[in-house]
């Protein structure tokens, strides 16, 4: 299993996390500030520069007002996982 910012299922959870956040027309300082956490936070999650863990990952979807099954699901979605090829 890798541990990689840049392997398939975390490629899409950035990309999902990025394309909530624009659809709740919230900037990277907007949701920074609903969590409490500096601008550079979620850019580096976004970019790929930052691993998120479980509990950060749980709080942002609280801030998106989402819940972790959703993003799960969109993830099982668009990743291509490697058990599937």
């Amino acid at each position: 299993m890798k541990n990689s910012t840049y392997d398939i299922a975390y490629l899409e959870l950035r990309r999902i996390l990025k394309d909530l956040r624009e659809k709740k027309h919230l900037t990277q300082a907007q949701l920074a500030r609903k969590l409490s956490v500096p601008q550079s936070f979620v850019s580096k999650y976004e970019t790929g520069e930052r691993r998120l863990d479980v509990i950060e990952t749980l709080q942002i979807c609280q801030a998106l007002e989402t819940s972790i099954n959703q993003l799960l699901s969109k993830i099982f979605k668009r990743a291509i996982w490697p058990a599937n090829r």
